[in-house]
């Protein structure tokens, strides 16, 4: 954009833009269009709106009366349509004038939302292959109207001509273009061809494509989108569904759910994906509008928990942006978002009732979606709870299956608090559920929602410790040195030991500890290196009585009743320590730096111990 000579234009006087076309084809390559390929379907766009128009003035005219023509052989890209075509002062209007768009003229106001466009800079998207655009268009609006040419270059210079209405013999317009040499990527035939198929492939207008080698042209649409076909049997359309959806989205669905939302003319279909996906990776969507391939990728077409599926859908009433590459988000957007949503409820509530393998399949790759919704759905919850798997102390099994066995369900607050837990929970009795993962506690804890009689509580130590049976008294007397200097060598991680009998007697050591308690204890121990300061003051003012982890030393285990009846101090320390460090590695939490540094040290005085007892 330059600014205009002042010499020409006093002081206070009104002034006209001098747009830089150049520059603006710039801006639109890098800035409103993903790729310059979006060039031929505004040129089909255009086609398809004036076709549309056309049909207002001939609306009894058969269905195939009007089309749209492509062709490409190397040497030019032309578009041809039977549309309402243009007059010369139409193209003086909206072909002269940057951002003008004849469908905002206000004779065809009322018919907007039966156009797919809704922007003026279209056919200036052809600049970004082409140096030269050609437009030769006569008007069915009026009888005998005289053809009228229009030539606009890069540079912004363009000449418009009135010629005999044998120039064009019939209504509708013919866009040409000549390719730049840099843009042959694009512009060669078989690319045409291939760019047809894509952007028109769903087109209620036939559109035909010809390569200029002499043969018939081909058809690029050749039939209806596969919701808008009749089939023999509903076996047949489910199948015929389930292909064209592999043939999209490349994967063979588990189920295919119809969409159909008459209110904003949407209809497709929704692909259940065969496997798992990572919780929060939302695909993208295919969606076109009347039936021109708006985006691959539209996320915000349906709600982030529903990352199990991917669309194709067809919409009349959803607006696209001004690129025409995703959909404006306003209040029709989020009122179609909630529609579909709400179909695919649906879906999973049929198949919770009628088709329980079908809902084994689903949720035993989908459960993480399922749970994310169970979460906020109490539909879902009530319908599909007793249903979701869950990592127990009795495998994975679902939570209906667990409650018949374990009339109390514990569940912990972490993955590594489970783990700890796991083998002696079981070996007790106890019924654990995993709850460390996403969701899964705060779904346990709705389980007496849905079965009553069961009960939910959190797992704490004292009620594991509860389940583990004390030593005879002969045998705690015994061990009084050895736990003695086991908690001694073992107070640096703040941790006490005891000695208790348990199944599996295979588990010499259990280490009770919560990460809340580590924290806590972290906590204290900066209050009393920063005492007297004004972080010792606040650390100080949050603390609270730092609970202690408990090392369990099992009895039942026969390393442990040969450490405990160990008599020189220095070897029963170190094989405390290196039972404390066994019970850190079982437990799965990381490592701090101190503990890393006693299990190297113990073991290396047990060898040392072993080799000097050896020599």
């Amino acid at each position: 954009m330059t600014l205009p000579d002042t010499a020409a234009n006093p002081a206070g006087a009104d002034r006209t833009f001098q747009v830089d076309l150049r520059g603006l084809v710039d801006l639109l390559s890098h800035h409103l269009y993903s790729s310059p390929r979006v060039y031929l379907r505004e040129l089909l766009q255009n086609a398809v709106d004036a076709l549309t128009a056309r049909r207002g003035l001939a609306p009894d005219a058969p269905a195939d009366a009007f089309g749209i023509r492509l062709y490409a052989d190397g040497s030019a890209v032309r578009v041809e349509d039977d549309g309402v075509g243009l007059t010369e002062a139409d193209v003086h209007s909206f072909l002269a004038t940057i951002g003008r768009s004849s469908k905002r003229a206000e004779r065809i106001a009322e018919q907007r939302g039966d156009f797919i466009g809704q922007f003026g800079i279209g056919l200036l998207s052809c600049f970004l292959v082409a140096d030269e655009i050609h437009v030769l268009s006569r008007s069915a609006r009026t009888p005998d109207a005289p053809a009228v040419e229009w030539r606009g270059r890069g540079d912004g210079s363009y000449t418009v001509r009135t010629l005999p209405a044998s120039a064009r013999t019939r209504p509708g317009t013919t866009v040409t273009l000549t390719p730049r040499a840099d843009a042959g990527e694009w512009t060669r035939p078989a690319q045409v061809h291939v760019l047809a198929r894509h952007f028109g492939s769903l087109l209620r207008h036939p559109v035909t494509f010809d390569d200029g080698t002499g043969g018939a042209g081909v058809a690029v649409n050749p039939e209806p989108a596969p919701w808008a076909r009749t089939y023999p049997t509903p076996g047949a359309r489910s199948r015929a569904l389930a292909a064209y959806g592999e043939g999209v989205f490349g994967f063979t669905p588990l189920d295919t759910i119809e969409l159909d939302l008459p209110a904003v003319g949407l209809k497709g279909i929704a692909c259940v994906l065969p496997e798992a996906v990572p919780a929060g990776r939302r695909h993208g969507h295919r969606v076109h509008v009347k039936g021109m391939l708006l985006s691959e990728q539209a996320e915000e077409l349906l709600p982030e928990w529903a990352f199990f599926v991917r669309c194709v859908i067809d919409a009349e009433g959803l607006r696209p942006t001004a690129s025409r590459e995703s959909l404006y988000e306003d209040d029709t957007l989020a009122a179609v978002r909630d529609a579909l949503a709400e179909r695919l409820r649906e879906w999973i509530a049929r198949a919770a009732a009628s088709d329980p393998d079908l809902l084994g399949r689903f949720l035993q790759a989908h459960h993480l979606a399922v749970k994310s919704l169970a979460v906020h759905d109490d539909e879902i919850l009530r319908m599909l709870l007793p249903w979701l798997p869950f990592e127990t102390t009795d495998g994975h099994t679902t939570l209906d299956e667990f409650a018949r066995t374990h009339r109390t369900v514990l569940v912990t607050s972490s993955v590594e608090e489970f783990r700890q837990v796991a083998a002696i929970a079981s070996a007790a009795g106890l019924g654990v559920v995993n709850g460390g993962y996403t969701y899964d506690r705060e779904l346990v804890h709705r389980l007496p929602e849905i079965r009553p009689e069961a009960a939910v509580a959190d797992l704490d130590p004292a009620t594991l410790t509860a389940h583990l049976d004390p030593v005879d008294r002969e045998t705690e007397l015994a061990a009084v040195a050895y736990l003695a200097l086991a908690r001694d060598a073992l107070a640096v991680f703040d941790c006490d030991v005891a000695l208790r009998t348990f199944q599996p007697a295979s588990a010499p050591a259990l280490l009770v500890d919560s990460r809340e308690a580590r924290h806590e204890r972290t906590r204290s121990q900066l209050a009393r290196e920063q005492e007297g300061g004004v972080w010792g003051d606040i650390l100080g003012a949050l603390r609270q009585e730092a609970p202690r982890a408990q090392l369990i030393l099992n009895q039942l285990n026969p390393l442990v009743r040969a450490a405990v009846a160990i008599e020189e101090p220095e070897l029963a320390r170190t094989s405390a320590e290196a039972l404390y460090g066994q019970a850190v590695l079982l437990s799965r939490r990381p490592l701090r730096p101190a503990e890393s540094s006693l299990i190297n040290r113990s073991f290396l005085d047990l060898l040392a111990h072993a080799l000097r007892k050896d020599s």
